[in-house]
């Protein structure tokens, strides 16, 4: 059987080579044999002197034009019929696609061509050619059977001719699914990242000559990986679907959604008053993201941060818009004020100062300029400094001595903050070593047995990353059960429930102590209590420093001792900086207390030999308690 031919018609050499390079690996295998043309008259001779499979034709020649030579080619009887598939680095608009489509094309591509997709659809030709060929040495064989044959003959024919229609439906049906996978997100069928930038670049210049703007949403999801963690990633792929459905709902036919990986969405609106329909649009969203979301067996809750940018003041090009956008939807995400944010260069100020912090902070765990510090929790009773609060130092080479709060929250990078807890957990876990060699030998008699080292989250949300770091770390020092305690606010407890649970009964099986921190505070309540089970519930600063006021300071903490007992929970006061509220708490049946009456936060080095050198009561004034401080 002859070997199809594809002809490749280019007036510059180095894109004919390109082309040819593409293809050269199927016509070195002899599938079919490749020719070049370099002008459309040359490709004139070709067709007169073969048959094609397939013509790849350049638009822009000089002297005959693809259209041109293109309406050439089909003017003769014996190529009228030969598919043209045209090739431009130009002409992207639409008028000349459509005058590509009515000069006869099959296809209508731009380069850089995607190799695959050029080698598909030749191949489709290429195949559709050797069946028509066969299909030719069958009609002339049986051109030659004996007339009885004749019906039979008809059959087959009808039999042969119903196949190559089958399989020429296929073959365009399998070359549209390649399209759509060139430019849909293969999970939830919305527009890919390719796509959208494409449309976005359209946007751009359609913008530019009419003058009306257009506005861009970058969307993001709330606690998508917790619950991709919690629940699989096959739950995490259906909510990405029924969000990709309810966001679809949210728009008009004419705005464009697009998935760009992961929980990242962005929606393109175009037309007049961008700003105004862009901000009610978001509201749709937000509202629609907010209801629970029924998936399998399980009723999750997520909800949307969205970033607004409108093109052309937040941006002059298709880049800069979506990175305002991205930079909005970050801020929204950290904003209490509610979860959309218009873009405005205050907000890149912003960014740029969190990316330093980020970089700064990169570097200092790096290169060991972290400190733990520990402020000692001493029995209210005894006198025993039974635990410490390890609590995150920085020596900044510019900024001096920074505690946790001055430099954390301008970190959001996740991968870092889960290096610092692994960090900060390996130094707690060392120091508890320590404390634990001390108490054993007997050096340490005002120390508790066992004693507890407190350790604070650097990451937003509670997930099983804690236990690969933690419980290894406590098995690998050998400590004993509740040596290492885990301080928990309840934004880091928001969450499914069951999961979460778990999680929290892991780590109180792995012999890790879980507290209730800053109870009082905005974060902190009253159903967290109850609901997790928790070992210590820390009473906030600001209860304690209301002790004695005429506002009932000392009937709330009362009430919360009252209450820890009835959820057989320990109470912590935390920030005791005067004898007063000692006693006070003494008289109220409080377990512990940390704060300046007793100790400020102490290097490593100085936390057993402030610990251990302390009077018998713990009634002795702050003063002889702070001989050691910087």
């Amino acid at each position: 059987m002859p070997i199809p031919k594809v002809l490749l018609v280019n007036d510059d050499p180095a894109s004919l080579y390109a082309l040819e390079s593409l293809l050269s690996e199927a016509a070195d295998q002899h599938i079919y044999e490749l020719i070049t043309a370099g002008s459309g008259k040359e490709a004139l001779r070709q067709v007169l002197l073969h048959e094609f499979a397939v013509i790849l034709l350049d638009v822009s020649m000089p002297g005959m034009d693809g259209f041109e030579t293109a309406e050439a080619i089909h003017s003769h009887p014996r190529s009228a019929g030969v598919p043209i598939i045209f090739i431009t680095a130009h002409y992207a608009d639409e008028i000349n696609r459509l005058k590509a489509y009515q000069k006869g094309a099959a296809d209508y591509l731009f380069t850089p061509v995607i190799p695959q997709i050029l080698q598909a659809k030749v191949a489709v030709f290429v195949e559709m050619t050797k069946k028509n060929i066969l299909l030719r040495k069958k009609s002339e064989q049986l051109a030659r059977l004996n007339q009885d044959l004749r019906v039979q003959r008809l059959q087959d024919l009808e039999r042969i001719n119903g196949e190559l229609e089958q399989e020429i439906k296929d073959r365009k049906q399998a070359e549209l699914r390649a399209h759509e996978l060139s430019t849909r997100d293969a999970l939830t069928n919305l527009v890919n990242r390719r796509a959208l930038i494409q449309q976005l670049e359209h946007a751009v210049a359609t913008s530019d000559r009419s003058g009306a703007g257009f506005a861009l949403l970058f969307l993001d999801l709330d606690k998508f990986k917790q619950i991709n963690d919690n629940y699989g990633h096959e739950a995490g792929d259906e909510l990405l679907r029924q969000v990709s459905a309810r966001l679809t709902a949210a728009v008009r036919v004419a705005d464009v959604v697009a998935r760009l990986g992961g929980d990242e969405f962005v929606v393109l609106i175009e037309g007049r008053a961008a700003a105004a329909n862009a901000a009610r649009v978001a509201r749709k969203i937000e509202l629609a993201c907010a209801l629970p979301f029924d998936i399998g067996s399980h009723r999750l809750k997520t909800a949307a941060s969205i970033g607004i940018a409108i093109y052309p003041q937040d941006g002059n090009n298709a880049q800069a818009l979506m990175k305002n956008a991205d930079t909005a939807m970050y801020h929204a995400k950290q904003n209490d004020a509610g979860p959309v944010q218009f873009f405005h260069e205050e907000l890149n100020v912003r960014e740029r100062e969190r990316e330093q912090w980020t970089l700064e902070l990169r570097k200092a765990l790096a290169s060991g300029q972290l400190e733990l510090r520990n402020q000692p929790q001493v029995d209210i009773a005894s006198g025993r400094t039974t635990g410490a609060e390890a609590q995150l130092y920085w020596h900044h080479p510019a900024k001096g001595m920074l505690d946790a709060s001055a430099f954390l929250p301008h970190v959001q990078e996740r991968g870092l903050l889960d290096r610092i807890d692994a960090w900060v957990t390996a130094q707690a876990c060392a120091q508890a070593t320590l404390w634990q060699r001390v108490a054993a030998s007997g050096a340490g008699a005002r120390l508790g047995t066992p004693l507890c080292i407190w350790i604070n989250l650097a990451t937003p949300q509670l997930t099983a990353d804690l236990l690969q770091t933690l419980l290894p770390a406590i098995r690998k020092q050998h400590l004993a059960p509740g040596s290492i305690g885990v301080e928990l606010n309840e934004k880091l407890l928001l969450g499914a429930t069951e999961p979460l649970a778990q999680l929290l009964q892991q780590l109180q099986s792995g012999g890790v102590l879980a507290a209730l921190d800053d109870f009082g505070s905005a974060r902190s309540s009253l159903a967290a209590c109850k609901r997790w089970q928790l070992d210590v519930l820390k009473i906030d600063r600001s209860f304690i420093q209301s002790i004695g006021n005429d506002e009932g300071g000392s009937d709330i903490v009362a009430a919360v001792i009252h209450l820890a007992r009835a959820l057989s929970m320990k109470v912590v006061a935390l920030g005791v900086d005067c004898r007063e509220q000692l006693d006070a708490l003494r008289a109220l049946g409080c377990d512990s207390c940390q704060g300046e009456l007793f100790f400020a936060p102490l290097p490593a080095a100085d936390l057993l030999e402030h610990a251990g050198a302390r009077q018998a009561s713990p009634t002795t004034e702050p003063h002889s308690l702070l001989n050691n401080e910087d």
